[in-house]
């Protein structure tokens, strides 16, 4: 049955967009939704829109700089800093528009369109990245409130409907600009922002807690200091590189063993992985053409963080294929996954049931728990000893695969029951933090969709019966 939608003239004038796909019927109703309450334009709640300058990325090592915001680290309503790059100092300051201030509204301008988050002004010293657009808001409503509208089903929806461009779709300021943002009463507004400020303190605890899992992990391995010195010349013996069946320098980096010596010689003991793995499985590829706009989620290495799973770039597959792959690839609570390409070397414990199935990118392994604590091991793997020797496997390959008799040759360093509970505890401790911040944020973004659908009466009583205050 065929779908279609009347426009007028003077709409198609003003848009100056031609194509079928811009006036679909959902995105019409929901124009028409939010126009016939109270509004204001975008453009109406920001001073202007900021299309961030090319910064060259030569970043450095230490934590002195300014902390350099990546398309990949713009979460909804979070900023993700589980991997950090940083800028020099005088380079961030010579572009000063780059700079955040606290309220700039965050959107995702290539790639994973429609990704909106508020910066808070935590953490400090932050920069952004030419593939950000910033909206300085002008405070007339709180921007957080406007950050959670962008989140919602209608505000994504919008952003979506805007973007351009086939292989890489864009959002431009002046399309941002159009879109109507429903203004409520103030206790509607400050009841979503207080949910938004009371999730970013949850988020902040639960980073916090993971930060405090791995200072205790690095100080009982000696490591909490220790920063790799790479090597500009050395040698390595021939033997060597016949043993490894390797001869490209970066494998015998002098750093990637200095490391090893160095637990060696605080007498901590090192077992291969493969000493705790009982079976070893990876997902499967479905190929792009079973790729869907809706439906249950293909988990690929993007879609994993030591955090969990995120929904960057998240790609669907249809209810019947899901249902032919789940018992063989679908990842259940307890399952231990590591990632194998793109980036190596993520290691998560599953800590619910999830609907959706995992990429060939991604290893299963069930883990004897009778020998090693899963949250402990999947923190020495994220940790700096996983990740030099990650590094040195794959040394100089331009495709990054890590093989599974690579992982398996990983070295986890062993340390008392104990201990390994207690870093353990802490891990889980963040999960519930950030578990509950998600939460708000969906109460959140809930409550603005029930004050557009229903009434702000409704919106109300729904943040009242779900979270109270």
């Amino acid at each position: 049955m065929a779908v279609f939608s009347i426009v007028r003239l003077r709409e198609l004038e003003g848009a100056k967009r031609l194509d079928a796909e811009y006036y679909k019927p959902e995105y019409m109703e929901i124009m028409t939704k939010l126009t016939s309450g109270k509004f204001l334009y975008f453009k109406d709640l920001v001073r202007e829109i900021i299309h961030p300058q090319e910064i060259k990325r030569e970043y450095q090592e230490n934590e002195e700089g300014y902390l350099f915001l990546l398309a990949q680290n713009v979460r909804p309503l979070m900023l993700d800093f589980s991997e950090k790059r940083f800028i020099a100092r005088e380079k961030a300051e010579q572009l000063p528009k780059n700079l955040l201030e606290k309220g700039d509204i965050l959107f995702v301008r290539t790639g994973t369109v429609g990704v909106v988050a508020v910066y808070t002004g935590e953490p400090d010293k932050v920069i952004a990245s030419a593939h950000i657009l910033i909206g300085k808001p002008n405070f007339k409503i709180s921007p957080f409130y406007i950050g959670v509208f962008f989140n919602t089903y209608f505000g994504k929806l919008l952003i979506i409907r805007g973007t351009y461009g086939a292989l890489q779709p864009e959002i431009s300021p002046q399309y941002l600009k159009k879109i109507p943002i429903p203004i409520f009463s103030d206790d509607l507004i400050n009841r979503v922002e207080d949910l938004f400020f009371k999730a970013q303190d949850l988020l902040k605890c639960s980073q916090s807690l993971y930060s405090q899992a791995e200072t205790l992990l690095l100080e009982e391995l000696g490591l909490k200091d220790y920063r790799p010195r790479y090597e500009k010349t050395y040698t390595a013996n021939l033997s060597s590189t016949l043993y490894a069946h390797r001869i490209d320098a970066e494998y015998f980096q002098p750093a990637y063993e200095e490391i090893i010596r160095k637990l060696k010689k605080r007498n901590i003991e090192l077992k291969p992985l493969k000493e705790f793995i009982l079976s070893i499985k990876k997902g499967i590829e479905i190929g792009s053409e079973n790729y869907r706009d809706e439906g249950k989620p293909f988990i690929r290495v993007s879609n994993l963080s030591v955090y969990g799973f995120t929904d960057r770039d998240q790609k669907y597959l249809s209810e019947e294929l899901y249902q032919q792959l789940k018992y063989d690839y679908e990842p259940k609570k307890g399952d231990f996954l590591l990632t194998k390409d793109a980036t190596p070397g993520i290691a998560y414990v599953v800590k619910e049931n999830i609907e959706g199935i995992i990429s060939s990118g991604i290893l299963r392994l069930q883990i004897d728990e009778n020998k090693i604590n899963k949250e402990y091991l999947a923190l020495c793997i994220n940790s700096i000893v996983g990740k030099m020797q990650v590094e040195k496997d794959l040394g100089g390959s331009v495709i990054l695969h890590w093989r599974p008799d690579q992982v398996k040759r990983l070295l986890i360093p062993i340390l008392p029951p104990p201990i390994q509970q207690q870093i353990a505890s802490l891990v889980q401790q963040s999960h519930e933090a950030r578990k509950r911040a998600k939460e708000l944020l969906e109460i959140a973004k809930r409550a603005v969709e029930i004050a557009i659908e229903q009434s702000e009466v409704k919106a109300l009583n729904y943040i009242y019966s779900s979270y109270g205050g």
